[in-house]
């Protein structure tokens, strides 16, 4: 007799995958750009500081506060379909009924399989929401992301990457080159990670990355070149 095969999927619905990428990439692609807009104006060392520090507090509560309201209000929104779906259950369980059938055949589903399976279903409004849901939807009920988690992921990472062009300066160095060389570093880096948890290729991810981050320093640096010299 043979063993049932185990799969181990990663958890994709817990809402923080996505924030913590979104968040990372986000803070990294952030100060690089303002550090290589500022120093591009000709800036010292401590402005170009001040304003790496301000753009990571800034940027991250900013971050936290619209995944929370983001991932809140898709949340409220799902839970009013579902409110307006179970009182169709209640009321008209047939023709919900007759709304899988009608899914499930147009998928290949045998229609007397797909009766049998709905009629079950009509006897338990609560397993048939969640089944109307996740054909209906593209949702689970109980499987919602938390915008909590969401928020603090985001806030975190956003965080953690602005402050990776800020080092060099941290620690002494006075240099935006070497800022920008190692922000470049961190985004490489950010997409070879982001490629551990998708299974794409790791070089590919952390060039484009690279290439996208180096895209929006070059646009801010020429800015701060403009606006320094015509303010000089």
């Amino acid at each position: 007799m043979s063993r049932p095969i185990e799969h181990h999927h990663a958890d994709v619905s817990g809402g923080w995958l996505r924030a913590a990428t979104f968040g990372a990439m986000d803070g990294l692609v952030t100060n690089i750009a303002l550090i290589a807009g500022v120093g591009g104006g000709g800036v010292g060392r401590h402005t170009l500081i001040l304003t790496g520090v301000a753009g990571l507090v800034a940027g991250a509560i900013s971050m936290g506060l619209g995944e929370y309201t983001s991932v809140r209000t898709q949340n409220e929104q799902v839970g009013a379909e579902l409110d307006k779906e179970l009182r169709e259950l209640e009321v008209n369980p047939e023709g919900e009924a007759d709304e899988l059938v009608a899914m499930w055949t147009a998928r290949g589903l045998p229609e007397p399989l797909a009766r049998q399976v709905a009629d079950v279903l009509k006897a338990d409004p609560r397993e048939a929401l969640r089944v109307h849901a996740q054909e209906e939807l593209g949702v689970v009920p109980d499987e919602l992301p938390s915008p909590w988690t969401a928020a603090f992921s985001s806030l975190v990472c956003f965080a953690v990457g602005a402050v990776i062009p800020l080092l060099t300066y941290l620690i002494g160095f006075d240099s935006l080159i070497a800022a920008l060389a190692v922000g470049g570093v961190g985004l490489f880096a950010a997409g070879v990670l982001v490629a551990r948890f998708t299974g794409r290729g790791w070089v590919r991810s952390g060039l484009r990355q690279l290439l996208l981050g180096a895209f929006a320093a070059g646009v801010t640096y020429l800015i701060g070149v403009l606006i320094g010299v015509g303010t000089s």
